[in-house]
């Protein structure tokens, strides 16, 4: 009977339930496009599908918690590809992949389109900044093995025509990036599973950095808009005083010499 009272108060103290507990601290940071049920459902599903996250998570829910309210506040769904919940010792941490830096770029609204490649030993590669808006990368996508990895590079097509910033990182850059990650030389990182995206994401964090991301984004410019309107609105300078009419002037008649 102890057993089944314990299952019990597992499940209602667990890190599941304390998900449902928090629903509305979710709720306040979540963007619009996000909705905190769905939010709440798809972080209880990756306990049931994670046996390990979920210990780690009962283990220490501090940790659980905070790479969710990340989650929310970064404006992703947990789980996806967006945003992944990954157990490194005791701790729970949040990974935002590439695909969610580059949705936070959309979804600031500046943003036309995202390029990202990475550069193989065997690819056509140039780029000279002075002369040239964006990278020439060609790829013989049909030609087999393409060759080792030799850098990564990302720009974005901002929606008024004009090219952001390229950025370009060879091997050594990538690695240094790697170096500071936590947990990359565990067999269960990204950095080992999915190298390639790894580099990409590296690239699009750079990006970052001279591209608007986020939600501010178009609050800053919606409050700029409202600034324009209502500076348009208002008088430029104050409205002239009414000027008095122009007294009489006074007439006088002459009799006899004096003034009547």
């Amino acid at each position: 009977m102890s057993t089944v009272s314990n299952a019990v108060a597992q499940q209602e103290n667990g890190p599941g339930a304390l998900v449902t507990r928090y629903a509305d601290d979710f709720a306040q940071v979540l963007p619009s496009h996000v909705k905190p049920d769905t939010f709440v459902r798809l972080a209880q599903g990756i306990l049931r599908r994670d046996q390990q996250l979920a210990r780690t998570a009962a283990n220490n829910p501090g940790s659980f918690m905070a790479a969710l309210l990340e989650c929310a506040r970064l404006g992703h769904e947990p789980g996806t590809s967006q945003y992944a919940l990954v157990a490194f010792g005791n701790e729970v941490t949040g990974i935002e992949q590439y695909t969610g830096k580059v949705e936070r770029m959309y979804r600031a609204g500046a943003v036309a389109s995202v390029k990202a490649e990475v550069v193989r030993t065997r690819d056509h590669f140039s780029y000279d900044p002075a002369t040239m808006d964006r990278p020439d990368h060609r790829v013989d996508w049909f030609g087999g093995d393409r060759g080792d990895l030799i850098g990564v590079y990302a720009y974005a097509e901002m929606k008024d025509g004009s090219t952001s910033r390229v950025v370009v990182m060879n091997r050594t850059q990538v690695m240094e990036h790697k170096a500071m990650a936590r947990g990359a030389s565990s067999a269960n990182s990204p950095w080992n599973k999915w190298e390639e995206s790894m580099w990409l994401k590296t690239a699009a964090h750079e990006l970052e950095k001279w591209v608007p991301t986020s939600s501010e984004y178009l609050r800053d410019q919606a409050r700029a808009l409202g600034e324009t309107i209502r500076t348009a609105n208002r008088p430029t300078s104050a409205p002239p005083a009414t000027e008095p009419a122009p007294a009489e002037p006074i007439r006088a008649e002459v009799i006899d010499g004096e003034a009547a």
